[in-house]
Parts: structure tokens; C-alpha cells; sequence
């Protein structure tokens, strides 16, 4: 697992367009970019207001987790797909790479094969912005020894 790379402006942007087009082209409902954690990197489209969008990626974090798992349990590194079925609402959650998952909520207005074949698109654009933010993250510590020495004079006071 690497580390959660720190999402630039830029590549918010990048998630938003993606996100943008796949639910355009998928005429999906909603998505989510989360971390294997279930922490929010993007989020698109309509859900109904009741929706906390944090419990919805918790839970979504916690299925693929579960999943995983059962994945390994049957011999599989891990199912790169996991699909819920309701009577109204559908829910598609991919993996984008070993840290982050794409989840998709959509109705019965478009099908799971369309939302699949966009998703494949999403998937791909997305671990390329991740990549992107990885090789850029820098290599030395956010606080420097100075910046640490004057913290801890003003709170021992």
C-alpha cells in the first residue's frame, strides 16, 4: 500500500472530468474516487439528499475490504469488481489500483454492462492522474527541523 499522495488543485480538476464524463457517457447516477480507507478523493452526479456520501464511501471501503478477502480465501489475488443489485439503485465498485476504488450508483435508467464499459475508460484516466501525483510527491518532509524546533518552544510554553 503506498502512501495517500496529496491531491493537487490540478488533479481534483482531472478527477472532476473524469467523473464528469464517465457519468455522462454511462448515464450512471454518482461516483466516488476513494482510498482503500474509505476517504473521499472526488465525488460527481446526483444521490439522494438523505445520502451521507462519508458513510456511503466507509461502507463501500469496508465491502471491497470483505471482498478481498473472500477473493483470497478462494484462491484469487483479489476480484477487481464488485457489483450490488437493488430494486431502484445499482452499485458498481472497481478497483482502480491496490489504493483506490471507483464507485459507481446508478438506476435502472442505463445497465451494468454500459456503466462497465465507461467504468473501464474512468479506470484508466483515473490511475493515470494517481500515478501523476505520486511521481510528484515530494521526497522530503513538509516541516523542516527549524519548524519543528519553534513548535515545540511555542506549546512547552
Amino acid at each position: 500500500m503506498h502512501p495517500m499522495p496529496i491531491v493537487t488543485i490540478e488533479a481534483a480538476e482531472d478527477f472532476l472530468a473524469i467523473l464528469e464524463d464517465f457519468l455522462d457517457k454511462s448515464e450512471a447516477g454518482f461516483a466516488l474516487i476513494i482510498d482503500r480507507g474509505g476517504t473521499i478523493l472526488s465525488q460527481h452526479g446526483k444521490i439522494p439528499e438523505s445520502t451521507d456520501t462519508t458513510i456511503v464511501s466507509a461502507l463501500a471501503a469496508g465491502s471491497f475490504a470483505a471482498t478481498r478477502e473472500l477473493a483470497t480465501r478462494v484462491g484469487e489475488a483479489e476480484f477487481g469488481a464488485l457489483y450490488q443489485q437493488g430494486s431502484r439503485s445499482h452499485i458498481l465498485m472497481n478497483a482502480v489500483d491496490d489504493d483506490f476504488v471507483l464507485v459507481t450508483v446508478f438506476g435502472p435508467k442505463t445497465t451494468v454492462g454500459l456503466v462497465r464499459f465507461y467504468a473501464a475508460r474512468a479506470l484508466t484516466r483515473i490511475s493515470t492522474v494517481i500515478r501523476e501525483l505520486r511521481s510528484s510527491a515530494r521526497m522530503t518532509p513538509v516541516f523542516s527541523e527549524h519548524d519543528v524546533n519553534q513548535a515545540t518552544q511555542i506549546f512547552s510554553r
